[in-house]
């Protein structure tokens, strides 16, 4: 399973304006719906919520990576949302974020996975310091999709 592969056009919100980690995953779980690979917006919030109390998912580097393994995901995919301003998120290194990664995985017996794949290949692009700087002055969502080209 290849990031770049996986990557839909419309799960990549550029210049997102929102105030809130709840916000920033309210918009990207209506752009999910709208694009049918979820199925309920508030049952899948609900889920990242509930995953978002185990533990920080602030990895650094104004980055965040929530996971939404569900019962109302119709297909595994990652949205992306990139931040107009830096906005307070629980974080590794006590910073706010400004990209948010979210995992959408289906609640499966593949979850395990699928779910390990999309986060090793996510963190190996992030752990380079050129591909992060890229990501964090990408103004397009051709220049987001390019910082997770293999």
């Amino acid at each position: 399973m290849e990031i770049d592969k996986i990557l839909d056009d419309n799960l990549i919100l550029n210049d997102l304006k929102a105030e809130s980690k709840i916000q920033v995953l309210e918009k990207l779980s209506k752009v999910l719906k709208e694009n049918e690979y979820i199925s309920e917006v508030d049952g899948f919030v609900k889920d990242v919520l509930e995953r978002e109390k185990l533990g920080v998912t602030g990895i650094g580097n104004f980055v965040a990576i929530p996971h939404g393994q569900s019962d109302y995901v119709n297909e595994t995919t990652i949205a992306i949302g990139k931040l107009n301003k830096e906005i307070e998120w629980e974080s590794l290194d006590n910073n706010g974020v400004r990209i948010v990664i979210l995992f959408v995985v289906k609640n499966d017996k593949n979850f395990a996975d699928e779910h390990l794949k999309l986060l090793s290949k996510v963190a190996s692009n992030l752990a380079n310091e050129d591909i992060l700087k890229k990501l964090l002055s990408a103004d397009s969502k051709e220049e987001i999709k390019n910082c997770f080209r293999s």
